[in-house]
């Protein structure tokens, strides 16, 4: 069953009459199956936007988007998504909140159980399956939010700048985590960043968009190989891809 995330002619305004806000597009563009693309852009040019129109949680204006051939009319529900904010429940533990994404769908919990205990363990999360949100760091919390969005194996995935609001340190481990996950079950992925490091360091592809109204100007193929640890991060090759794309941007007037 494919996978593929099509937008056509997408397009976004905010409002009608004078007074109206050209958000984001109009754009066209293809993510494959298996695909990792980020959506990299400066704050305003509609990544989110495009992010949740994509989710089936805002309409588009003008054109259409399909994952996997079937027109997106609607909240999608057969996808994992990951906000900036967690969605965690704080009166679940770790476990528990992993849980009720299973419980939600309808999956057997009890069935699931080596799955759970495998993704906690995946992300180092194993000793803390029964503390409360509120127990722990911000990155745990995020590590948590990504098994709960993950435990159903989804074959697309929305990221929504899951790692904005996370320290340096905490950031760089989690990218590691996601990008093992990734390598091993391959999902579709849109991954919403302004970081330029961290959309080379993950993608297959980026997107780069201009400022608002958001255009998908140019896609760039990310050629290096994974995992992307520290040593092919420190390499020339994908110096040449920061370079690049810093430039492209610079061209913008926002770097």
């Amino acid at each position: 069953m494919s996978n593929q995330i099509k937008f056509s002619g997408v397009k976004k305004v905010f409002g009608r009459g004078p007074d109206a806000v050209h958000a984001f597009g109009p754009v066209d563009m293809v993510v494959e199956d298996g695909e990792f693309v980020s959506l990299l852009g400066p704050s305003g040019c509609g990544k989110s936007t495009l992010m949740l129109m994509t989710a089936g949680l805002l309409d588009v204006t003008e054109g259409s988007i399909s994952i996997g051939g079937t027109p997106v009319k609607g909240p999608q529900t057969d996808i994992g998504i990951m906000f900036q904010d967690n969605t965690l429940v704080p009166w679940r533990t770790v476990r528990g909140n992993i849980e009720l994404q299973l419980e939600m769908r309808g999956i057997s919990v009890a069935s699931k159980r080596a799955e759970i205990d495998a993704i906690l363990a995946s992300v180092h999360l194993e000793d803390f399956a029964d503390r409360h949100p509120y127990e722990l760091s911000g990155g745990m919390q995020q590590r948590a939010a990504f098994c709960q969005a993950m435990i159903h194996a989804p074959k697309t995935m929305l990221l929504d700048e899951p790692l904005g609001k996370l320290d340096a340190m905490t950031r760089e481990r989690i990218r590691s985590d996601l990008q093992s996950l990734w390598m091993e079950q391959r999902p579709t992925v849109l991954f919403v960043t302004h970081s330029i490091d961290e959309a080379i360091q993950l993608s297959s592809k980026v997107a780069v968009i201009t400022p608002r109204p958001g255009r998908i100007e140019r896609v760039i193929d990310i050629d290096l190989p994974y995992p992307r640890d520290y040593e092919v991060k420190r390499s020339p090759e994908f110096s040449a891809y920061v370079h690049e794309t810093q430039e492209i941007f610079r061209g913008y007037g926002v770097i």
